[in-house]
């Protein structure tokens, strides 16, 4: 049983309480087909990712290695150690940091979208990006790693947190409660955390300055193991909690006396999604920079898909995401090679096309 203001499992609110967009555009048979499509796309994606770059590695030499790094003498090297370091080491990493990270953002997107009943509701469009690029820059310029290897991601969820607050608080004092002025208090408190960002960079070493002004516009090349640890944790815990109270998402996606009636907190529980919400946006700024508009693409693109159904969006968003960001990384390191192109550049402009054509499109369906 679940008590009365604490948001439960699906079996707690039913999925009727979807949103009244399709809530189930394909059928069951055919909905297996494109999840066994999206998962091959990831692996296809991922192989690329190692396979592509300034120095080329042929398919079979990238799984070769990966096979004899799973199980040792399950295939006979025919490949240079430097070929082995490439597909191990760097690419490999590196591809798979683009695919937690892009799914990470793309299932922060698809949760704000229904907690806010925003369609333009995304991480960086918010805030909460700037947040944590804020907590990262003050933990990587000024205060030193304390805590290690977690000094980063912690500052940055703290910051990421922060700035939250800060939307619903500004939100709240200007009575901008409607979706539209929402995503205005958010852009405002964006421009507000990076100005105060930017001058702790002014401040900071101007050495390690340049390092930083290129890690905001989003980067993978620092890739490494170690580093996946973090994101794949956090990205995990969060994805099991949301599945869970997926029927609460729908509920809230139609609006808040809906879900009211059906025994949710309202605000206790928006408040918990916003700090979820937070904490992933803050690991994953924390270890890619800041890298926009991917949590506001993707969750559009897959209800077209899958329907409104928080139970199967979120996940097929986070799928969609990992390969959207694994080619868009792939693109970063190919336009101008050999120099890699930070991936926030290339994610901003497909982002803001496709902001303006859902603008246009909001506006014809009026």
């Amino acid at each position: 049983m679940t008590m009365r203001g604490t948001p439960g499992p699906d079996t707690a609110v039913p999925l009727l309480a979807a949103p009244p967009a399709r809530l189930s555009v394909l059928a069951r048979p055919v909905r297996a087909g494109v999840w066994c499509f999206g998962l091959a796309m990831l692996v296809v994606s991922l192989s690329a990712a190692v396979s592509i770059g300034a120095v080329p590695v042929p398919l079979a030499t990238v799984w070769g290695v990966i096979l004899d790094r799973l199980v040792p003498g399950i295939v006979t090297p025919d490949w240079t150690a430097g070929r082995a370091a490439i597909v191990w080491d760097i690419r490999l990493p590196r591809a798979l940091l683009a695919a937690l990270v892009g799914a990470g953002l793309a299932l922060v997107g698809a949760v704000l979208q229904a907690v806010t009943r925003n369609p333009l509701a995304d991480p960086h469009l918010l805030g909460i990006s700037s947040g944590a690029a804020f907590g990262a820059i003050l933990a990587l310029l000024h205060t030193g790693m304390f805590l290690g290897g977690a000094t980063v991601p912690l500052l940055a969820f703290l910051g990421a947190l922060a700035a939250t607050l800060l939307v619903l608080a500004v939100a709240s004092f200007a009575q901008a409660t409607s979706a539209d002025r929402l995503v205005l208090t958010g852009v405002a408190v964006s421009f507000i955390v990076m100005a105060l960002a930017n001058v702790l960079i002014f401040l900071g070493d101007p050495r390690a300055a340049h390092t930083v002004v290129f890690w905001m516009l989003g980067g993978l090349g620092l890739a490494q193991w170690a580093h996946l640890v973090w994101p794949f944790l956090v990205l995990t815990g969060a994805a099991l909690w949301f599945r869970m109270v997926a029927g609460s998402l729908n509920a809230m996606n139609i609006g808040d006396e809906t879900a009211t009636t059906l025994g949710i907190a309202v605000a206790r529980f928006r408040l918990a999604a916003f700090v979820v919400a937070a904490l992933v946006t803050g690991v994953m700024v924390a270890f890619s920079g800041v890298i926009g508009f991917v949590g506001l693409m993707i969750p559009h693109i897959m209800r077209l898909v899958v329907g409104g159904d928080n139970a199967r969006l979120l996940p097929a968003s986070m799928l969609a995401g990992a390969i959207f960001l694994i080619w868009a990384d792939i693109a970063a390191r190919t336009i101008m090679r050999p120099e890699d192109m930070p991936i926030g550049i290339v994610t901003g402009l497909v982002g803001g096309l496709f902001f303006v054509w859902l603008l246009r499109r909001k506006g014809a369906q009026r």
